[in-house]
């Protein structure tokens, strides 16, 4: 019987620009989260059951404001990002309180995921079309191989923000639709018809706006847990004792690109991503998803 496909919610991190917890913001007609939609969006693809990622602390509450919404609806499990959660061998840093990042979040799901699952941020909208996209990678012969993954490709204009400068990850791939890099661009804007940003080493460039980001959302299967756990080891020796220091998945799948050990399919969507990285982006958020509810896209009430 083949291994059930989940979507891994990671939720354990609170908005630090925006202010306040976004996955308890209702943001819909009907008084839904972003979450309800993405766990609407999931199942609708074909995904079995969502596992959210979270703070031990945050749990009570998590539960009670998001948990019980699926309760009867989809299967709902839950993994937990822990700072002192490190391998053995390795103890947690006096005055350490920064998360590890999202690798050692998605290492955490492994104790509750087994088969091929869909990784995504708490606080962002993707549509329901790059589920189908990554759903379809996974549950072919090409999305079962050993380190062979796949990532929603979005267009940089769709990833934009009205109320301020954004951070985004431009992916550059092959002929093949294989990714071969992302590179950090900050201070995202529209200028014209170009959108323009600058590098971390602060070299500014024009695009066109067509150009695929990463908006995490990936596509993994179990290859990537012994990965991980191998990858979050050789991190914790270089910089575990550096207190800022992070463990991120966009790093971890890029050194394995180069060292030859993965490969990711960048899955193009023309979906409109949809997120809250300032408090004005709430309304225009809000707006959007009143649009595609009366498109008859989405049902109201959600669930």
């Amino acid at each position: 019987m083949a291994a059930r496909l989940s979507l891994l919610v990671m939720a354990a991190g609170m908005g630090s620009r925006y202010g306040g917890l976004k996955q308890l913001d209702p943001v819909g007609p009907g008084g839904e989260v972003l979450l309800d939609y993405a766990v609407y969006d999931a199942k609708q693809a074909g995904l079995d059951r969502v596992v959210f990622l979270i703070r031990k602390d945050l749990e009570t509450d998590f539960r009670k404001a998001i948990g019980k919404r699926y309760e009867g609806k989809i299967e709902v499990e839950y993994a937990f990002q822990e700072l002192d959660d490190l391998p053995p061998g390795f103890v947690l840093p006096d005055g350490r309180k920064k998360p590890w990042g999202t690798g050692q979040a998605i290492l955490a799901a492994g104790s509750v995921i087994r088969g091929g699952f869909v990784a995504i941020n708490a606080d962002d909208f993707y549509g329901r079309e790059s589920y189908r996209l990554l759903y379809r990678h996974l549950t072919s012969p090409a999305g079962e191989g050993r380190g062979e993954f796949s990532m929603a490709g979005f267009r940089l204009d769709q990833t934009l923000s009205d109320h301020g400068t954004v951070t985004r990850g431009v992916c550059q791939s092959d002929a093949n639709g294989f990714l071969v890099g992302v590179e950090e661009y900050f201070d995202l804007h529209p200028e014209g018809s170009k959108v323009k940003g600058r590098n971390q080493s602060g070299q500014e460039r024009a695009f066109s706006g067509q150009d695929s980001v990463s908006m995490n959302c990936w596509g993994f299967n179990a290859s990537i847990f012994p990965m991980l756990q191998e990858g979050f080891e050789a991190f914790l020796q270089q910089a575990g004792t550096q207190e800022k220091s992070e463990y991120l998945i966009p790093n971890a799948v890029g050194g394995w690109i180069r060292e030859g050990k993965a490969r990711v399919r960048v899955l193009p969507t023309s979906e409109k991503w949809a997120g809250m990285t300032y408090p004005e982006d709430k309304q225009r958020v809000a707006d959007y998803l009143k649009g595609l509810v009366a498109r008859g896209v989405y049902p109201n009430p959600l669930f």
